[in-house]
C-alpha cells in the first residue's frame, strides 16, 4: 500500500494547483497511484528537475494513511499488519506508543506515558503488544 507524491528537492509537497509546495503532506497535495503517472505530470512542468516522486507508505507518513494519529511522530516500525509509532500527542505532552491497525484502519495509544525519548526507547524496541 502506497502512493506517490511530487517533491521539491528544497522540501515539501507539490500542491494540487501545481505550483505550490506544502511543507506537509495533507489532503490537497496531488498523488498518484503508480511512479508512472507521477512522471506523466513531471515531464509537463517548468522545473521538472527540481522535483522527485517520492513514495509515501504507511511506515514512512503514518499521518496520512492515519487520519486519526494526533501530535508529532517521532519514529515508526512495523510489526506484521500494525503499524507501531512513538508520538507526542500535543507539544509538550508525555510521549505514547501508537498502534495503527493496517487492515481496520483504526488507531489505539497505549496507557503508559513517558515523559522522555530514551525513556520510551525500550518500550518501543522491544514492543510486541498486537
Amino acid at each position: 500500500m502506497s502512493i506517490f507524491a511530487l517533491q521539491s528537492l528544497a522540501g515539501g509537497f507539490l500542491d494540487e494547483d501545481l505550483v505550490h509546495f506544502n511543507k506537509k503532506f495533507d489532503d490537497w497535495c496531488i498523488q498518484f497511484e503508480s511512479y508512472d503517472d507521477a512522471m506523466d505530470i513531471v515531464q509537463t512542468l517548468e522545473n521538472e528537475e527540481a522535483i522527485d516522486i517520492v513514495e509515501i507508505t504507511p511506515l514512512s507518513y503514518p499521518k496520512y494513511f492515519f487520519t486519526s494519529l494526533q501530535g508529532t511522530i517521532y519514529t515508526t516500525r512495523q510489526i506484521e499488519d500494525k503499524i507501531i509509532c512513538v508520538v507526542e500527542p500535543y507539544m509538550g505532552s508525555s510521549y505514547k506508543i501508537a498502534i495503527c491497525d493496517l487492515k481496520t484502519k483504526k488507531v489505539r495509544l497505549t496507557k503508559t506515558s513517558y515523559k522522555t525519548i530514551p525513556s520510551i526507547e525500550n518500550a518501543f524496541a522491544s514492543f510486541s503488544d498486537v
